[in-house]
């Protein structure tokens, strides 16, 4: 769904082969046949993208499917809202587990076939809140975030000498199905969008298209004297916090 959905159409649509994973197995299906319809090539593969087995079945389908793997986009995350005080431990580890384990288990099952291809570009997604704002009642959601960049750092670091490139994407507020469901379910989500885009310059949410812009510049070779880095697209926002 939202930035994943956006990013796996507008690859195929520049010509890549891809591989759609996700645990929603009608979200998997849609997008592919999405695809397909558009005249691209798609497979794809309900997966829990925190399960060590099901990660290592995504990347055999892929090799199965198309004989190589060069580019990994991971956009995998969760959010709740709570003081930390009174944040239930499971909320915690659950955060933890789906977005920071998934980002560590996709990387340990492509980074072989990555390298059995001769090099690659793997793009992590974080969030502006992971990299240098904050807020009230985010703190796991924060935590998880900035481990992302702290990850991709560190890796890219480690696979500099097999010719694979790691960055990381920090989207701001974006117009997704988990932003707009959490706005929606509030007491007052009028009030409640106001505040999140007050902060932006733009004065409004990006769209999961523009982030795909950003991933296929990342995956492709117009990015090849970038690793290690950390890409804020969040409308200004970073701009604001700094005055």
């Amino acid at each position: 769904m939202g930035i994943g959905r956006a990013c796996a159409l507008l690859l195929a649509a520049e010509g890549a082969n891809v591989v759609v994973g996700d645990i929603d197995e009608q979200a998997c299906q849609n997008t592919a046949q999405d695809i397909q319809a558009a005249g691209g090539q798609a497979c794809w593969m309900a997966a829990d993208m925190a399960e060590w087995g099901q990660v290592q079945r995504l990347v055999e389908t892929t090799l199965e499917a198309y004989g190589r793997l060069d580019i990994l986009f991971t956009s995998v995350g969760i959010y709740a809202r709570g003081k930390l005080t009174e944040l239930d431990e499971r909320v915690w580890d659950r955060i933890m587990q789906v977005n920071v384990k998934s980002a560590f288990l996709l990387c340990k099952a492509a980074i072989p076939a990555l390298q059995h291809a001769g090099g690659g570009s793997i793009i992590l997604t974080s969030s502006s809140v992971g990299w240098s704002g904050a807020a009230p009642n985010v703190a796991a959601y924060a935590a998880s975030k900035f481990a992302i960049t702290g990850l991709t750092k560190a890796l890219a670091c480690e696979v500099l000498g097999d010719n694979i490139r790691v960055n990381c994407l920090c989207p701001g507020p974006v117009e997704t199905p988990m932003l707009r469901d959490w706005i929606n379910e509030s007491d007052e989500p009028e009030k409640l969008e106001a505040t999140q885009t007050q902060p932006v310059l733009l004065k409004r949410f990006g769209t999961p298209q523009e982030m795909a812009e950003l991933a296929l510049f990342l995956a492709s070779d117009a990015s090849t004297y970038m690793t290690g880095s950390i890409v804020v697209a969040d409308g200004g926002a970073t701009a604001w916090y700094g005055l």
